[in-house]
């Protein structure tokens, strides 16, 4: 995807992987982490990485994709705190020592809260591929990022999955990297929202439509699956009929099937079974 300023985008996708949770499979549901992306906007002779991933396995692959392009990486840009997207910068380093993890004031709170908290979750789902240290990303100055001369703008919308999160917008491309704001056939995680947060998450895809972008890449997204911004509409309906379904629905299992009918298309059930029963749990 090139345009005449020399800017490329380029998009790798860590496909699905199994995790333990037997709960799952005796309810007939394959438990596996969702297939998640990293992007690389290339220019001249410099590259950006946005997101990184989580396991010493996916860094290593990405790291090898990396180096076919033959630019210099001059960072990693973080769009949310998630610990499946940027744990992987550990291992990156091994591969580019001193690359730099670049994050918003609010991002880099979370990681910092995810490193200092959820290891002993991570590793109980990913075992000895996660780092026990991870390296965290330094503040990003500023709200843009200069490769080959060419400004690269970080808008900090706030409201995806989880808050603080950001995007990078790539007017030379008419592209948006939008983390996980936006979902590409992949379940979305919808567990840690309620009503008010959903309707800031799809005030926030307006947002990003209203930019006209050409390209917008999800942070979950399906192998092969184009980055085109029908996306957008298809997230917020996913979000408004989760919240009429969750609303109508007193089990996990009622707010499981119903958004099957609707959504029964996407990767990962997993992630909609998980979302159902934390979504009941914490009715109270």
């Amino acid at each position: 995807m090139t345009n005449d300023t020399g800017l490329d985008i380029h998009v790798y996708v860590a496909p699905m992987r199994p995790v333990p949770n037997p709960a799952a499979e005796a309810a007939g549901v394959t438990p596996m982490w969702s297939p998640c992306s990293s992007t690389l906007i290339t220019g001249e002779t410099e590259a950006l990485l946005v997101d990184a991933l989580i396991t010493y396995d996916q860094a290593d692959a990405l790291a090898e994709w990396i180096k076919g392009f033959g630019k210099k990486l001059v960072g990693v840009l973080f769009t949310h705190g998630h610990s499946d997207h940027t744990f992987g910068l550990t291992r990156l380093r091994e591969h580019f020592p001193g690359l730099r993890g670049l994050a918003t004031r609010g991002v880099l709170e979370r990681t910092r809260f995810e490193k200092a908290t959820m290891g002993p979750y991570w590793q109980s789902v990913f075992g000895d591929q996660v780092p026990g240290d991870p390296v965290l990303p330094e503040l990003l100055e500023g709200d843009s990022i200069s490769l080959d001369g060419h400004r690269l703008s970080v808008l900090d919308l706030g409201q995806g999955d989880i808050e603080d999160s950001t995007i990078l917008y790539v007017p030379q491309l008419d592209a948006v990297v939008a983390g996980d704001i936006c979902y590409n056939q992949v379940h979305m995680m919808t567990a840690f929202t309620d009503d008010e947060k959903r309707e800031a998450w799809i005030a926030n895809l307006d947002r990003i439509a209203a930019m006209n972008p050409r390209i917008v890449v999800s942070g979950h997204k399906r192998v092969d699956a184009p980055d085109t911004p029908d996306t957008i509409e298809q997230s917020k309906q996913y979000l408004r009929d989760w919240g009429r379904v969750a609303a109508e629905q007193e089990t996990a299992e009622g707010i499981f099937g119903e958004m099957m009918k609707l959504h029964g298309d996407r990767d990962n059930p997993y992630t909609l079974l998980l979302c159902a029963q934390l979504t009941v749990q914490n009715r109270g």
